[in-house]
């Protein structure tokens, strides 16, 4: 393994392992827990495919008339992942991006899916992220957290937006997904089969193959540039602690509904 690859993975070994065991897992009790818990991951799900496609934009030729650009390797690596990310199957066999796939799993389970269609029909309108914010309610720990994915995407540097897709989506997936499927499955089991479904088709593709993928072409772009690395290094670390801050909005959001029906129970009973 790529020497830097592994000092970028004992770096971040802490925070990796704070989001794999975060309290929010745990803290899902029942249906309206997850619901909660939906309503704040939707906006990373939808932000992963932005990133997505602003790699796919800038290592590979998506304008016409076509001419060949940068390694063919890479290029390979980042339109194989489009095809999982954007183009998958869900239980029916039709084919589907993990983000609609996501919103039928709210469906399925009662989430509000409104907040986020909001977002996405201003933002699509207007270009302003500030005011879809706003206009649909937006957590601020979602918001930090699409605004830092954004801010790496207009720094046109590659090898960032690379590095964060790699170790602050792909790489940590499957170990973050497994924690929710053992703790939902055990409280909600057969009730939420898109949503498992959905994490399940993460931990089996990105556990191995996209992963290894996303390594590969990180290592490409990051080369034997020591610069290059170091800022990678640095993206990373702080976009693990904006999916922590992400995490913690939603378990304050499901603790504080927990606290506030306990509260309700023991007024009624007295």
């Amino acid at each position: 393994m790529n020497q830097h690859i592994e000092k970028i993975r004992n770096s971040i070994a802490p925070l990796r392992e704070e989001i794999i065991n975060h309290k929010v897992y745990s803290a899902i009790k029942d249906i309206d827990d997850l619901r909660l818990f939906m309503h704040y991951h939707v906006y990373a799900v939808w932000d992963f495919m932005s990133l997505l496609k602003t790699l796919q934009n800038n290592l590979t030729c998506t304008v016409v008339p076509w001419f060949p650009k940068g390694s063919a390797d890479t290029r390979y690596l980042i339109n194989e992942i489009v095809v999982g990310e954007e183009s998958d199957i869900d239980l029916s066999g039709i084919r589907k991006s993990h983000f609609e796939l996501y919103l039928d799993a709210m469906k399925q389970c009662g989430a509000d899916t409104s907040h986020i269609k909001n977002f996405i029909t201003t933002l699509k309108n207007t270009g302003d992220f500030k005011s879809a914010f706003v206009s649909s309610g937006t957590p601020k720990e979602a918001s930090d957290f699409v605004d830092f994915t954004f801010d790496i995407i207009g720094s046109n540097k590659y090898y960032l937006q690379s590095a964060i897709f790699t170790f602050g989506r792909e790489d940590l997936i499957p170990g973050m997904f497994i924690s929710i499927v053992n703790d939902i499955h055990k409280n909600f089991p057969g009730s939420i089969s898109i949503f498992k479904y959905y994490l399940e088709r993460h931990i089996e593709v990105d556990g191995d193959h996209h992963s290894h993928l996303a390594l590969q072409m990180t290592s490409n772009l990051c080369g034997e540039n020591e610069q290059f690395w170091q800022e990678a290094e640095q993206a990373t670390i702080e976009s693990l602690k904006k999916r922590i801050a992400l995490w913690n909005g939603a378990y304050n959001q499901i603790t504080n509904r927990a606290t506030a029906h306990k509260s309700m129970s023991l007024t009624t009973e007295g």
